[in-house]
């Protein structure tokens, strides 16, 4: 007998749901860095625990939108949530209930009726474990959670016991995918995505988030390589000095990280060419949001 279904993982940004999806699946499939609002499309990682197939809908963090890109993230996440078949709602231990995760509590209430919502308490190498119990306490009085788990996403602890209680509640059925995948995006858009996380990486100082990256081109090559050609979209003339750096320096090395990920996700070579082009409107445009994975139309206020 099998069992599949697909899980949300939501929070707030930062709250750690790309490390826990990469946990879950073995492999890096969500981008993970330390600024917020990094993931903004609902990348889906698939993790196989014994009968049972986990489908991981990463949601962009729920926070205040103030942008169009902003608002179509958060409609993304929630769609994201409401999609699915359970919910789990990540908090981190340090940082407690803030007013993001109790505006978080009040869309579940509207949102997850009928719903199995679980909590998971992430980064609990960094408070004590009364403050911890404390904690779990204080939400499951304000929202009538399925199970709470204690969990550190980055270093795994608490991350089987959450798998193998998702693998046990996810609805009976056949498997969605195949065996070997682990991710249902186009590898074009994530090979966007690794090219993007090292941009955020290098440039986490002098560069805000008004810049994207898109898979122009990607050639199958007779040799088994491929050529992958991508653009990065700023919104000024000034972004893009910074994007190439000195003698085309930082360009050089984000380029080198982005092919040594990517061809070790894909187990072969990669000859990738990166350009930064200026578009001083990208953020109101149809099509940037389209290779996003995000509705454009979402975003309106």
């Amino acid at each position: 007998m099998t069992r599949a279904g697909f899980v949300a993982l939501i929070g707030e940004p930062n709250a750690g749901k790309s490390t826990l999806t990469n946990q879950m699946v073995g492999a890096k499939v969500s981008i993970v860095t330390h600024k917020v609002q990094t993931t903004r499309t609902r990348i889906r990682g698939v993790a196989i625990e014994d009968t049972s197939q986990l489908v991981f809908v990463d949601t962009p963090g729920l926070f205040r939108p103030r942008r169009r890109l902003d608002r179509a993230m958060v409609a993304a996440a929630w769609g994201g949530a409401a999609d699915a078949d359970i919910v789990v709602l990540l908090v981190e231990a340090h940082r407690g209930v803030t007013e993001g995760v109790e505006r978080i509590l009040e869309g579940l209430e509207k949102m997850a009726e009928g719903r199995t919502v679980a909590l998971g308490i992430n980064k609990i190498d960094k408070v004590k474990s009364e403050a911890l119990l404390a904690l779990a306490k204080d939400l499951n009085e304000r929202y009538d959670f399925t199970e709470t788990f204690m969990i550190s996403a980055e270093k795994g602890h608490g991350v089987p016991a959450l798998r193998s209680w998702l693998a046990e509640v996810v609805p009976e059925g056949p498997w969605m995918y195949p065996e070997d995948q682990i991710a249902d995006l186009p590898m074009r858009m994530i090979a966007a995505e690794m090219t993007r996380e090292k941009l955020t990486l290098r440039l986490h100082q002098e560069l805000p988030y008004q810049m994207t990256v898109e898979t122009e081109n990607w050639e199958e090559r007779k040799d088994g390589s491929a050529r992958v050609d991508q653009v990065i979209y700023v919104m000024r003339d000034g972004h893009k000095g910074i994007v190439l750096g000195n003698k085309g320096e930082t360009i050089k090395s984000i380029g080198k990280a982005a092919r040594t990920e990517l061809e070790e996700f894909m187990g072969r070579k990669v000859h990738l060419f990166l350009q930064v082009k200026v578009r001083p409107n990208w953020l109101e445009e149809k099509e940037r949001y389209s290779e996003m994975g995000l509705d454009f139309k979402d975003g309106n206020a």
